[in-house]
């Protein structure tokens, strides 16, 4: 019970983490990607909501994607308890919808999460270990396909895929890094969302690049900053609990060679990201 109700209380706060991950489809000739085939794990049974389809995850694993840091059962516990658990995150790889057949022969959807190996065998020997990454699993594809998944779910004891195992491209480059200018002193602030600005590069015609200019009065180091960059979305959040800001990009852009700068005298935050598709 105490499993279920922890993991079940994370689901509004996982809402807002960004997953280490390719999310979705990339280019086959991209040279910070490469291909590879998973290996079947687990396959859960869960609704739609509202619409009460049946969506099937097929949780897979491949040592291509990285292993998550290291953690105890009793870490996790605490994580579980703690009020901000985002700051431990899962590297997984999510895949697009297939439409498949079920076992009576109706329609239905399925998507394909691929996380470390063995770190799924770590989530296999442990029930909170798999409701964690089931759960963490529900929320990436929320996140990336806009959907809303019911948490009353089933783990198939028969059956570890369905469909069949598709290839899935992963990012092999990490996030960009933070660069530091100048420190200034912190001071303590309750959670709110940072004033930001949003230029596009050149103003007219073809978009080239967007530039973010965060405001972060308060934050004295970028040691205090997470940022995720996904193919069209920007997560920032200034830690212990300072600034939060989770946006959309209005163009798909080039997470990987993108540039972010922190400084510390004005205190803003500067990311420039190349546009790949307008």
């Amino acid at each position: 019970i105490f499993v279920k109700n922890s993991l079940l209380s994370l689901s509004k706060t996982l809402k807002s983490q960004c997953f280490t991950a390719t999310m979705g489809k990339m280019q086959t000739d991209n040279p910070d990607s490469k291909v590879i085939r998973p290996q079947p794990g687990m396959c859960v049974k869960t609704l739609s909501e509202p619409s009460k389809q049946k969506v099937f995850i097929n949780i897979c694993q491949s040592n291509a994607v990285p292993l998550p840091p290291e953690i105890s059962r009793e870490e996790l516990v605490q994580l579980l308890q703690s009020e901000d658990p985002s700051g431990y995150r899962v590297p997984m790889s999510i895949g697009e919808p297939h439409t498949e057949i079920d076992n009576n022969s109706q329609g239905c959807t399925a998507y394909d999460v691929v996380v470390n190996q063995e770190f799924f065998h770590k989530c296999q020997d442990d029930p909170l270990f798999q409701q964690f990454i089931i759960l963490v699993s529900l929320e990436g594809l929320e996140n990336k396909h806009d959907l809303e998944l019911s948490r009353d779910w089933k783990v198939l004891k028969n059956r570890k895929f369905l469909g069949s195992v598709s290839e899935q491209n992963i990012r092999t480059k990490s996030r960009p890094v933070i660069q530091e200018l100048q420190p200034q002193e912190n001071s303590p602030s309750t959670p709110k969302r940072p004033e930001f600005t949003l230029l596009v590069e050149p103003p007219a015609g073809d978009p080239e690049c967007l530039i973010a200019e965060i405001k972060l009065p308060g934050v004295s180091s970028s040691r205090s900053l997470l940022l995720d960059l996904g193919e069209d979305r920007l997560v920032l959040t200034a830690r212990p609990s300072l600034f939060h800001l989770d946006v959309f990009l209005p163009f798909l852009v080039d997470q990987e060679n993108s540039v972010a700068q922190y400084n510390g005298s004005t205190q803003i935050l500067t990311v420039t990201v190349p546009v790949v598709s307008s």
